[in-house]
Order: C-alpha cells, then structure tokens, then sequence
C-alpha cells in the first residue's frame, strides 16, 4: 500500500482534515482526533493525517496534569496491543486502528508503536514506521532491537545518512554486539553507494555521467562501454582506501574499509592483509570485532571449499563431514582465544556459549549463559538457552527458572517469545505437569497455529 499525499486523496477527506487541523489549532483535541482517525480509516495511508494525529495526542497528554502523564506514562500493555500483536500476523492493515487507539492515551506507547511501524512496514508505508519508531526510540534510545527497526526503515526511506548516524550511536553504546556493528556497516555501504549514487548505477536507472563529475573519467568509462556490477563499484572503493593509505599510511578507517572490501569481493589473503595491519596498528588489545572479522576470514574460506564439494558419492560426503567437524572446531577454538583475551566481554562469553550448546557441551554452554545474562542486550537469549542447557542435561526443575525469568521480561509477543513458550511446555511435559504444559501449547496456538507442532498438540488435547 502506498503512502500517499494531501493532492492524492479525495475533496472530502481533505476538508475533514482542514477541519481536524482547526479544532487542533482550537485546541479542541477529542473532536480532531476523531476527524484525523475518520480520514485514516478510509486513507490508511495519507501520511499527513498521521502525522497530525500523532501530534495531536502529543498535545493531550501534554494538557494533562503531571500525576496523569505520570500514570499514562507507566501504563503498561492493553488488550488492543493484544489484538494488534495478532492482527500483525496476518491483517497488518487491521492493527494500525488498534495501535492508534492505544496512542489515543498513551502516546508514547512502545509496544504500539513498535506493532504499529511492523505493520506499516509489511504494508509498505515507510515514513508511517518511521514516524513511529523514532518516538519509541527517542523514549529508549539503547534498545537495539528499535535501533535496528528504526535503520531498516531510515535505509528504506533512502535517508542513509540518519540510519548511519543512529547505527552508530547504537554502535557506540554496544560496542561489542556483531549485529549493531553489521547493521551499522551495512547503513555505512548504502549511505556510499547513495551518496555517490552507486546504486542508479547498478540497476541501471543512472548514467555515468551522474557519477563523475570529472569529464575525462566520464569518457573513459562510456569508452569501456562495460556494465557496471556490485564488484566493480567494491573494487573502485578499494582503490580509493588504497589511494588514502598511501597518503596516510595510519588511516585506521581506510584499513578497516579496505579489509571489509576484500571480505566482500571474496579476496580473503588480501583481506587478511589489512586486518592484520589493523591488528598490529592498535594500541594495546585490538578491537575484538576485529579480531572475529580476521578469524570468519579462515571460516569463510572452508565454506568455499565446502560448496565447491559437489560430489554425493561416498568419499565426496566424507570429506564433506570432516570439513564441517574442522569449521565447528576452528571455529570454537577461535572463540574461546577471544574469549580468553576479553575476559569481561559478556557478547563473546554468550557467542562462545552458543558454539558449545549446538556441539552438545551442555555444562560448558551453562556456565557461559549464566555469566552471559548479566548483559541486558543478551538476557533473554542467555536465559532461553540456559534452560535449554538444563534441559538436555537432564536437570528439568533447574529448567524451569530461567525460561520463565525470561518470558516475564519477554514485552513483544514475537518469535522468540513462541520459542519460550514452547520450551516451558516441554519443560512442564517433562515434570508431568500436562495442565501447565498445554496452557503454554495454546497461548502459542492463539496466535500462531502453525507454530512448530503446537497446532497437533492442543487439538490433541481437546480430543481426549
């Protein structure tokens, strides 16, 4: 659904929403939020309407005395998060209204406001995400699941530059989280390619010309009469980090872009080269991203090894095995180095933890996640997975704890919060407590049935 303009939508909306602008002006609020939200209802995607709207909430909770705001403030979830959250799911059209009359008394609503820009995304309105992740940011400004929510929709809306500026001071703020730090170097490449207008270039809707400014370089390229691909714009940028090093030998981001290059056209050796220049440049300890970009390097090279295994014959599926038991086992041995070196750093402590449980170290992978949680970006990961340790293990009733910490911290009715839910019905399966066990199977069934095989096993239920 696209979003759409005041030129766009019929006469009679337009005059109700001149007339929704007046009685905001007249500071009669309830009679223009009725006028915005009867606009909305027919025009779900006129964004000037939203916009109002949204500022017309603001400006009545505003004319609240202090000890409302206050309990308006702190209100918690509602049942129309609870149809939103559900109509999210398939009827994303259907949870704005829902969303927006949760906003009508609480406009800083997070979980409104986060179900609310999950829909306008789904739907294609860019700007409506946006509008409301940016108030739920400016309310949470480290919560990195917004930040990141909020980055894909400024990347979206072509405004790059706020979706870098944002990543990284998320960045900043989690310096240690490999998610933030990709999503930020993913907004830094889309602000290049923008800026520079790459991007026209490779699908073709630009010119040349459009690129640079410098006639003669124009000319030369018209010359080659060659496509323009991803790669050939990676290597260009490759050699303008070069151009910058050889002018500026210590230019740490000139080597971090250079290494990252490399990673991408698929040049580990060359890749390697800059990262360790990068390693031997730091002073004391290097960053530990770093250090895990330098080791994926080796990884990413067995990975190609292993697709160009080709062969389903026996010996082509032996070596195939034995390749990926070496990655699984490099690939631990190369945590638990970092591991080692940043002994404080809790994101290696649960990226270290993860690596032991899919091998089946249980009792290592529980001592990780236990020191893991005490990061809040990672709790609730750190708490799952250490029920599910205990749980393999075979010690149910420490099970328990953990999983159940996690879903009371648990805000989103999201996927992982199914994949709880689903872990404590196994848990309570386990310690024969089939009532507490199918109540987990059917919170999830209410608003997924096609949840793993939670659908077979409350309609099970029901057939005794």
């Amino acid at each position: 659904m696209a979003e759409k303009s005041i030129q766009e939508i019929s006469k009679e909306l337009r005059e109700l929403f001149e007339k929704g602008k007046l009685a905001y002006e007249r500071n009669n609020l309830e009679y223009a939020i009725q006028l915005q939200e009867m606009v909305l209802k027919q025009e779900p995607g006129f964004y000037e309407a939203r916009e109002a709207l949204r500022a017309t909430q603001l400006k009545k909770q505003a004319n609240k005395s202090g000890f409302f705001r206050k309990i308006l403030g702190s209100a918690g979830s509602s049942p129309q998060i609870a149809k939103a959250q559900l109509a999210l799911l398939n009827r994303p059209l259907d949870a704005l209204p829902l969303c927006e009359s949760v906003l009508n008394t609480n406009p800083h609503h997070g979980a409104a406001h986060k179900i609310l820009a999950a829909a306008a995304m789904k739907l294609g309105m860019i700007r409506t995400a946006v509008l409301s992740l940016e108030m739920a940011h400016k309310q949470s400004p480290e919560d990195k699941e917004i930040g990141l929510r909020l980055g894909e929709a400024l990347i979206a809306s072509r405004n790059t530059s706020r979706a870098q500026q944002l990543l990284k001071e998320l960045k900043d703020a989690h310096p240690h989280d490999a998610e933030i730090h990709q999503a930020y170097k993913d907004a830094s490449a889309n602000h290049t390619l923008q800026a520079g207008r790459y991007d026209t270039l490779a699908d073709g809707k630009g010119s040349y010309r459009d690129v640079l400014k410098d006639e003669e370089q124009a000319i030369r390229l018209e010359q080659d009469q060659r496509e323009v691909r991803t790669e050939d714009i990676a290597m260009r940028m490759i050699e303008e980090q070069i151009l910058t090093l050889e002018s500026q030998p210590d230019n740490v981001k000139a080597m971090q872009k250079a290494a990252e290059l490399y990673t991408q056209v698929g040049d580990y050796p060359q890749a390697r080269a800059y990262y360790q220049r990068l390693i031997d440049h730091a002073e004391g300890t290097p960053d530990p991203l770093i250090l895990k970009a330098f080791d994926n390097l080796k990884l990413k090279e067995i990975d190609r090894e292993l697709d160009s295994l080709q062969g389903e014959d026996a010996a082509s599926n032996q070596q195939r095995a034995h390749q990926q038991e070496q990655r699984k086992q490099l690939e631990l041995e190369q945590c638990q180095r970092r591991a080692d070196q940043y002994p404080n750093d809790l994101a290696i402590k649960y990226e270290l933890g993860l690596l032991h449980y899919q091998l089946g170290h249980y009792q290592e992978a529980i001592q990780l996640f236990q020191k893991s949680q005490a990061n809040p970006h990672l709790r609730i990961r750190s708490l799952h997975h250490l029920g599910k340790s205990f749980l393999h293990r075979g010690i149910v009733d420490l099970a328990l704890r953990p999983i159940q910490t996690a879903l009371a911290e648990s805000v989103v009715f999201d996927e992982q919060k199914k994949e709880l839910l689903y872990d404590l019905g196994l848990i309570h399966e386990k310690l024969d407590q089939a009532d507490e066990s199918i109540q987990q199977f059917k919170a999830i069934y209410e608003v997924d049935i096609t949840f793993r095989d939670v659908g077979e096993r409350v309609e099970a239920h029901y057939l005794k």
